[in-house]
């Protein structure tokens, strides 16, 4: 079983990796007694991720909802024949991540499954479940007690959410086009303007400020990763910021790769490599 459970999470590490140049970076400032385990959280997270965003056989419901009941038994057996569940659960029970955080994401995906209208409610909701548990996961992992990870709660919510807002914004195109889906409430693809993407901005802003008081209190295994990821976010959201809304509704807004490693190099001089 130590053969399999190793096995799982390089196969874990192999999907996040593979999906995300950002993170890639940021990882590997992630202590080394840790790692595995944030990649086990985003290997599982990625793959359902993926079912609801580009898989287009008619039993995708079915697929998700599998996936869930598959990792809820396995995280009472504490195995799972499918790797990348089997790395998660791994984690979870070393870590207390419980049906609580878990059943939220599930639900999330589950909204991603049909095209619809969202109301504030329903938005943060989905923000919650996509995102804001996703933080929680990792919070879990990096902190060493209870108490400490309840004063540092708000901020890893305030982050995850951050994060998926910034990833709306730059998405809009490719989420209506290919998706159907707008996620801001009260805004239709075809009227949205530079009024409303402003407020947005403003609203994710105030996740940022959130989420930035606690990065310096993070526990060391994270902290640093945590910062890059940070600034990586921030940078794309003042690009979004300068960019007309016409603009981002024609294509993907990127940060460079050349930014990115200038990014990650500061990062490491300023704090240390791991």
């Amino acid at each position: 079983m130590e053969q399999y459970t190793k096995t799982s999470y390089l196969t874990a590490r192999t999907v996040t990796l593979n999906y995300s140049t950002s993170f890639s970076k940021s990882s590997q400032l992630f202590s080394s007694a840790i790692r595995d385990h944030i990649y086990a959280i985003y290997g599982l997270v990625r793959v359902a991720d993926e079912v609801v965003d580009t898989y287009e056989g008619k039993d995708k419901a079915d697929i998700i909802k599998d996936l869930e009941a598959q990792t809820l038994h396995s995280l009472k057996t504490g195995f799972s024949p499918n790797p990348l569940v089997h790395a998660f659960v791994t984690t979870s029970k070393r870590y207390g991540i419980g049906r609580d955080l878990i059943q939220p994401f599930f639900k999330s995906m589950q909204m991603d499954l049909e095209p619809k209208t969202y109301t504030p409610k329903l938005y943060a909701d989905y923000i919650y479940g996509s995102a804001e548990v996703i933080g929680l996961m990792c919070l879990k992992v990096f902190c060493d007690n209870e108490t400490q990870y309840q004063k540092l709660e708000a901020g890893a919510k305030a982050l995850g959410s951050a994060y998926q807002k910034v990833n709306f914004l730059r998405d809009i195109k490719a989420d209506f086009d290919e998706r159907g889906r707008v996620y801001f409430p009260g805004i239709t693809y075809d009227t949205f303007d530079d009024n409303q993407k402003d407020g947005i901005v403003k609203d994710i802003k105030k996740d940022f400020k959130t989420a930035q008081t606690a990065i310096p209190k993070l526990p060391t295994n994270a902290r640093k990763a945590v910062a890059l990821s940070f600034a990586y976010y921030l940078e794309l959201l003042k690009k979004l910021d300068h960019t007309s809304a016409e603009t981002i509704k024609a294509g993907r807004i990127r940060v460079s790769n050349a930014k990115k490693l200038q990014l990650f190099l500061k990062q490491r001089i300023k704090l240390g490599a791991v």
